[in-house]
């Protein structure tokens, strides 16, 4: 029985081609991913370590349990400290770090990397007066407030030189230093395209923490000292409440673990949409075998003549089926193995860089997608292999094509109307739930087999709606109506693999879309202030910016908004600062309960979650302990409704600044006399020496803003879900093809009565466009469905969300569709159409 499978592999290898390609994508889908995200974890991993190479034990701030005195605040380690760690038995030598953001501009003005990936620390020389964590490729290193140093990447990138004047922000103001060296780093995050500016311990400690301050101790241990023995030797000389020690090895194994943890996170992301197309693919196996089963009826029933047992005939089904799910397999892992270096090799093309390292193939990655492929396509032949068993050699012999019995088909469709009927059930019994996540994804899955099951009945109805514009291409109109419902299920089988892929797309960008507008009016409608002033880096803004501002003639209004650590009723919470004066004339808060008022003194607004939690009213007064430890009363004068922007509890900063001993802000809000125009948003750049790594956003800005992070996402998964409409395309021309090999006799026979080769191959395509047609209909509608549910779901969080239907995407995907229908029928038609018709006519 196995060789006769391999026979028949090798006797049907055209028709079984796009099987063997369906399989092979998802395969290659999941061995790319792995391969991939092996890849980078393993050169990020490897990165990372290197950058603890001289460090055999760190010494780190505790931080702070929020207890009075500095709630939330982390203290910093001091030099005192650091000569005391230098003389322990064991250290080798002893190097202090201080590190934060640091903005550096090109020659065009513009951030050299991402905000949140701009770093700069000090350069701490030993006794040789050189820092080995940072050899210098030229120059020398920083002395002095004015100069700096700069990693080789990005004064390559910048086209910078020694002796250059480069601008820099740090939390706000720019300042102008002079390039003295360039070095190189094995800094994982320089490496993963950041960058760093190195300056002298005294700048540093002043631009990042205080003078005299560090924020870690590195020591390198003498040779012959362990880590542990060296940390055990170091924790003796620390202050158990301000600092603690861990080894380097400690360290090393967290970040790995971090670094795993977060690939992990971008390797289920992308098995998922490999699973989405892996489950297309299924549709294909089974209609493929499906077919070749009818096809071979009178073969496999000769087989039960002569003494093949059902067993014997299943066995042989899915012996054919291991042997095109190992090809598929292993063509699909020798693909993915290229898309995996082909993914990294694109990363670093567009800027993202990669660390170096080889290609990971792990054995657990080629296991994996061996099994994938045949696993999948074996378990999708089963049932046509099941089903090919069960037909009476005596029926077989008088019937190319058994016929689905009418108790079948009740059975079929009673199952699929219960399934869809308790689907749409749930879907609607979530939407009221205030958490209903679990029961909308059960009732999803629900409805989502009940249609696969009840497409064959809804095949005829739908497709026969297209019968008016099938009738205006005469004979091949009406043939192509015919033939698509002539097999419901082959015509439900290879609609649904379109009909999942288009689902997906159409529910994510329904959901996108009115989240986007539902986020966009929150983040808007609240704000009355002209422009928000902020760090690229989202990092905090210096004072100075605010009172920068503040002292402009066009600027009518402004407020920082600033947040400080504190506890009340023992639990710590976070307080954030206004100029209660202006903030009014600023934002538009919806309040529930009591008003804004004058936001003075003992003053505060919460927000109502926070109300809801505290018990709080207008009138309320409660405790607080300050970020200085000192203790006071505010007084509750309005509940407002939470947004994007604010949220928390807001004080005046004339109460909160005295307790505060180092004041940033998040932002700074601005009003001016002209309202938003490009000439005051250029005026108030230049007020703050048009500084790169400050943004000025009007409401116009930070709509695109949020705008092009989800058109980015839903780019995104449109190309992670183009995978599964190429399989789906495969199976149309699958199907078509061997529909048109099925046939053969009948195309002969048009051709014999007239029927020219044009009228067969519009044929074809009209029967392709409606099938596809067929499957994209019901793929938007229930995209559409699906996408309301969710909606209704989300509302509960989001006040603001609205549902949007993006009808122009939807008119594209319909229009996708179509041409996937188009393109699929290319081949088929032309094959049917050069047909030999008396050799066709002869055909069994």
């Amino acid at each position: 029985m196995f060789r006769t499978a391999l026979r028949n592999v090798l006797a049907h290898k055209a028709r079984l081609l796009m099987t063997v390609l369906a399989v092979m994508l998802g395969v290659a889908f999941v061995s790319g991913t792995l391969v991939f995200t092996s890849t980078l974890s393993e050169a990020t991993q490897a990165s990372s370590r290197k950058g603890y190479d001289n460090v055999d034990v760190a010494i780190k701030p505790r931080s702070s349990d929020g207890g009075p005195g500095a709630p939330g605040a982390t203290p910093q380690l001091d030099q005192k400290l650091l000569d005391r760690t230098a003389r322990v038995p064991g250290a080798a030598s002893v190097t202090g770090t201080v590190s934060g953001f640091a903005a550096v501009a090109d020659k065009k003005g513009e951030l050299t990397s991402d905000g949140f990936a701009s770093r700069g620390a000090n350069y701490f020389p030993g006794d040789d007066g050189k820092d080995a964590r940072y050899p210098m490729r030229g120059g020398v290193a920083p002395k002095g407030p004015h100069e700096f140093a700069l990693d080789a990447h990005t004064a390559d990138k910048a086209g910078y030189k020694v002796g250059d004047t480069v601008r820099i922000s740090v939390n706000g103001p720019v300042r102008e230093q002079k390039l003295t060296g360039i070095f190189t780093t094995d800094d994982g995050a320089v490496a993963a395209g950041g960058s760093l500016a190195l300056f002298d311990t005294p700048t540093a400690q002043k631009l990042f923490a205080a003078p005299g301050e560090f924020s870690e101790i590195d020591v390198k241990a003498a040779p012959g000292t362990s880590q542990t023995a060296l940390k055990a030797a170091v924790e003796k000389v620390l202050p158990k409440d301000r600092a603690e020690a861990t080894t380097g090895k400690q360290l090393a194994d967290e970040e790995a673990k971090f670094i795993a943890l977060s690939m992990n996170g971008m390797k289920t992301g992308l098995l998922v949409f490999a699973g989405i197309a892996l489950f297309v693919g299924v549709f294909i196996i089974a209609n493929t075998f499906t077919m070749l089963v009818a096809q071979r009826t009178k073969e496999l029933a000769l087989m039960r003549a002569v003494g093949a047992s059902r067993r014997q005939v299943t066995r042989s089904v899915l012996a054919e089926a291991f042997v095109v799910g190992a090809v598929a397999a292993v063509t699909g892992l020798a693909a993915g193995i290229g898309i995996g270096a082909g993914l990294r090799a694109l990363m670093n093309g567009t800027g993202a860089t990669v660390p170096d390292g080889p290609l990971v193939v792990s054995l657990s990655t080629v296991l994996v997608s061996l099994l994938v492929g045949i696993v999948v396509t074996v378990l999708a032949a089963w049932l046509p292999g099941r089903r090919a068993a069960k037909i009476p050699p005596v029926a077989a012999m008088n019937s190319v094509h058994a016929t689905a019995t009418t108790k079948s088909l009740v059975v079929r469709n009673t199952l699929g109307a219960l399934f869809a009927g308790a689907g749409t059930a749930a879907v609607l019994a979530a939407t009221g739930m205030s958490d209903g996540k679990a029961m909308m994804s059960g009732g999803a899955a629900l409805l989502l087999i009940g249609v696969f099951i009840l497409t064959p009945l809804l095949s005829r109805p739908l497709i026969a709606l297209a019968a008016p514009v099938l009738r205006a291409f005469g004979v091949s109109g009406k043939l192509a109506r015919q033939n698509a419902v002539r097999n419901p299920r082959r015509t439900a089988a290879t609609a649904s693999a379109l009909m999942i892929g288009l689902t997906l797309i159409t529910g994510m960008t329904v959901i996108a879309g009115s989240v986007q507008k539902g986020i966009d009016k929150m983040a808007t409608d609240a704000l009355k202030a002209d422009y928000v002033v902020s760090m690229a880096s989202r990092t905090p803004l210096s004072p100075d910016v605010a009172t920068k501002l503040a002292s402009l003639d066009e600027v009518t209004a402004s407020s920082p908004l600033r947040n400080s650590p504190a506890r009340i009723g023992g639990a710590p919470e976070y307080l954030t600062g206004v100029n209660g004066k202006d903030f009014g004339k600023l934002t538009k808060l919806d309040f529930t309960q009591g008003s804004l008022g004058e936001l003075r003194g003992d003053r505060a607004v919460v927000d109502d979650a926070t109300a809801k939690e505290k018990g709080w009213q207008p009138g309320s007064r409660f405790p607080v302990t300050f970020e200085d430890g000192k203790q006071g009363t505010l007084t509750v004068s309005g509940v407002y409704q939470g947004n994007e922007m604010i949220r928390g509890i807001v004080l005046d900063n004339g109460t909160l600044a005295p307790h505060q001993k180092h004041p940033t802000d998040m932002q700074v809000m601005v009003k001016t006399k002209d309202g938003a125009t490009e000439a005051t948003k250029d005026s108030l750049a230049a007020s703050l020496g048009k500084n790169p790594a400050i943004t000025i956003n009007d409401k116009q800005d930070v709509s695109n803003a949020i705008a092009q992070m989800f058109n980015l996402m839903l780019n995104m998964l449109y190309g992670l879900l183009a995978m599964a409409v190429i399989v789906a395309v495969l199976g149309v021309i699958n199907t078509l093809a061997m529909s048109v090999f099925e046939r053969s006799q009948e195309i002969g026979m048009l051709r014999a009565i007239g029927l020219d080769r044009r009228g067969i191959k519009r044929m074809v395509r009209l029967e392709s466009l409606v099938i596809s047609l067929f499957g994209g209909v019901l793929g938007i509608g229930l995209g559409v469905f699906f996408g309301w549910a969710a909606g209704e779901l989300i509302g509960g969080s989001l006040p603001t969300y609205e549902l949007i239907l993006p009808w122009g995407r939807i008119g594209v995907f319909l229009a996708v569709a179509a041409v996937v229908g188009v393109l699929a029928a290319l081949w088929p038609a032309r094959r049917a159409a050069r047909l030999n018709m008396l050799a066709a006519i002869k055909a069994e």
